[in-house]
């Protein structure tokens, strides 16, 4: 498989797509390029490797994001994620949150494209799988034309297979990470122009795509294009993505069989010591949109946080779906 093949992909995103967010990401498509939530260099190196890094089978075609500034750590850490399996080592250069600027890190990184380069060089030294950078087209005051080009230009000379690019800016001084995932506006033509100078590079495109529509659009001016809250907050419309960006044949949404298959995946994850809330608190957007969506919400929100809460809650949820889809048929 070739990185030209990974045409669509779910971001990275802090706090929500861990493994239990992945493994019901992929129940609805199985070629989906899935991303970890963002690992610090360190705690992979220093850390529960195990917690941090451990995934199911099943999550595959999965890319490790990691964070960080040194070169020896990155390709360290690279090389554990590697023997972890992961099919893809990414680098954090966008996120702009307090954590990242303490560490010089994240978005920080755009102000040093020659040191990401040192630490793509280092990481392809240390593993055969993909090295690929994720970053914004610029922070703060910087002018997002040389900005970006000065970033893919080292980037790529160091070997990276691909460049996601968040189309908006990060606002080091003045926003919080939350507004910084909203305020500065979207640059989706300085994205195009960057493709059309590396005509024979992977550029992929993330920010403000609510829809499979948005994504096809954009699919012409560049290699891949990666959604994140729309892909968080409407799961279902992940079930058209294999027959649409991979040609797989059409199937139809089978939500009897995801629930069942995430019913299973929660008992055992409850029988190893976890808690039934932390795999149902990605699964409250399903059925949006559809009767019994609300009462399916609640149910998940109230009962799967309780002491000894089972997978029968998530079966339980579902039925109240089917209980008011069958009563509007009526």
């Amino acid at each position: 498989m070739t990185y030209q093949s990974h045409r669509f992909a779910i971001a990275p995103m802090m706090d929500w797509t861990d493994r239990h967010c992945r493994l019901l990401h992929r129940q609805l498509s199985r070629h989906a390029l899935l991303y970890t939530e963002m690992v610090v260099a360190d705690a992979v190196i220093h850390g529960d490797r195990q917690r941090l890094l451990g995934f199911d089978a099943v999550e595959h075609p999965v890319a490790l994001q990691l964070g960080g500034s040194d070169p020896q750590k990155l390709a360290e850490a690279a090389r554990v994620g590697a023997d972890f399996g992961y099919d893809e080592i990414n680098v954090n250069c966008g996120c702009p949150s307090d954590r990242v600027q303490s560490g010089t890190f994240g978005a920080c990184l755009m102000r040093t494209p020659g040191l990401v380069a040192e630490g793509v060089a280092a990481m392809k030294r240390a593993v055969d799988v993909p090295v690929t950078v994720k970053c914004r087209i610029g922070v703060d005051e910087q002018d997002t034309e040389v900005a970006l080009d000065a970033m893919a230009e080292a980037v790529f000379a160091a070997g990276a297979d691909a460049l996601w690019v968040h189309a908006r800016k990060a606002w080091l001084e003045g926003l919080s990470p939350k507004e910084n995932r909203d305020i500065p506006p979207l640059d989706y033509g300085r994205v195009y122009r960057l493709k059309q100078k590396y005509p024979n590079r992977f550029i992929g495109i993330n920010g403000g795509i609510h829809s499979l529509d948005e994504a096809e659009a954009h699919l012409a001016h560049v290699d891949g294009v990666m959604l994140g809250r729309a892909a968080y907050h409407t799961p279902d419309i992940l079930a058209e993505v294999d027959a649409r960006f991979y040609g797989a044949p059409a199937r139809a949404f089978d939500p009897e069989a995801l629930i069942e298959a995430m019913a299973e995946y929660a008992g055992r994850h409850i029988a190893a010591g976890g808690k039934l809330g932390q795999v149902t608190r990605h699964m409250v957007g399903l059925f949006h949109g559809r009767k019994g969506a609300r009462r399916f919400r609640q149910i998940l929100s109230t009962e799967a946080t309780r002491p000894g809460a089972g997978p029968d809650v998530i079966r339980r949820a579902y039925a109240a779906v089917e209980g008011e889809a069958g009563r509007e048929a009526a």
